[in-house]
């Protein structure tokens, strides 16, 4: 059984996992890793590094394609967005490959892949958000401050910023690649690790609260349990046909979840969801190898359970 993440870099903690899931099953096989930098750190640690082009490079899905053939690849995992409306769209070569793309339909990739269009499928789905404006609606319209502004694509938090009155969105706004303006809403992040098996159907919902971010990844975590929000992220699933792992994020307002984002990935903060008892690591590669294991009912994972994380060093020549 052999899996490949593509842009694999700092996800040391997630390939531990994954090699725990393969002795805790007695599988054999090796985990392949894709990055363009040969420092990542978790490019370092897995089987199988591959050093690829960029994923916006039209040599990236060739190279994809052939590191499955030639590693015989079971299952391929996208590790960030830049990588999942790519792989989507080419699920079918990768399938005639030998592997299984754990990704999400191009139209689904579409809606996550821009945050404008994820608002508006939130709301479809009868979620409650924040409102959104295009900038020449705000630099037309009186909406009030303080707002969010973002990029309809973007990553890691990059580009983003609170914006106060209207001197900071004139000089922060030429700065934002395609930007989006958001209501800014001030409350407590939940991100929500939302698992579903690799047909489609929703294993767990495990919310962990962000106490402490630092480059857009969770920091210092604990995991909470909101029945609202469970339903929310179950709803979202539904909507966008997910297979393997998606990550959901929301605000919490006077009680009340308003839906943001979601990632059709694992999320950075993943471990914290597998230490709660969402072993999808074992469950996904168990699935793929027809090993029946147990899993527990939806919402039964340890509440309480807090992430602290620490910088350590790796030295390579």
């Amino acid at each position: 059984m052999n899996v490949m993440f593509t842009s694999v870099g700092r996800r040391v903690e997630l390939v531990h996992a994954f090699r725990d899931a393969y002795t805790a099953l007695g599988l054999t096989g090796n985990i392949i890793g894709t990055d363009i930098d040969r420092l990542a750190p978790a490019y370092n640690i897995v089987d199988r590094p591959y050093l690829v082009p960029r994923t916006d490079s039209p040599e990236f899905v060739g190279e994809i394609l052939d590191i499955c053939q030639k590693e015989k690849v079971d299952l391929v995992f996208p590790l960030t967005d830049y990588d999942i409306p790519v792989l989507a769209a080419k699920k079918e070569a990768i399938k005639a490959a030998g592997a299984a793309a754990v990704v999400i339909e191009p139209e689904p990739a579409a809606i996550t892949g821009d945050k404008m269009r994820t608002n508006r499928f939130f709301a479809e789905m009868g979620l409650d958000v924040g409102r959104c404006w295009e900038p020449d609606q705000v630099l037309a319209e009186e909406v009030g401050y303080p707002l969010f502004l973002k990029p309809r694509q973007g990553s890691a938090s990059q580009h983003t910023h609170k914006i106060a009155d209207a001197e900071e969105l004139a000089f922060y706004l030429p700065r934002v690649p395609n930007p989006m303006l958001q209501e800014y809403l001030s409350g407590i992040e939940v991100t929500n690790d939302v698992i579903c098996s690799l047909q489609g159907e929703a294993l767990a919902v495990v919310s962990r609260r962000r106490i402490e971010v630092r480059w857009g990844e969770v920091q210092k975590g604990v995991t909470v349990h909101d029945p609202a929000i469970q339903e929310g992220c179950l709803a979202v699933a539904r909507g966008l046909n997910a297979v393997g792992p998606i990550t959901v994020q929301c605000i919490v307002v006077d009680g009340r979840p308003y839906f943001t984002e979601v990632n059709a990935r694992y999320g950075g903060g993943c471990p914290l969801g597998v230490a709660a008892g969402a072993n999808s690591p074992l469950w996904l590669l168990a699935e793929a190898a027809g090993i029946a294991v147990d899993i527990p009912p939806l919402g039964d994972y340890r509440v309480g359970l807090h992430l602290s994380r620490y910088d350590t060093s790796m030295f390579i020549e």
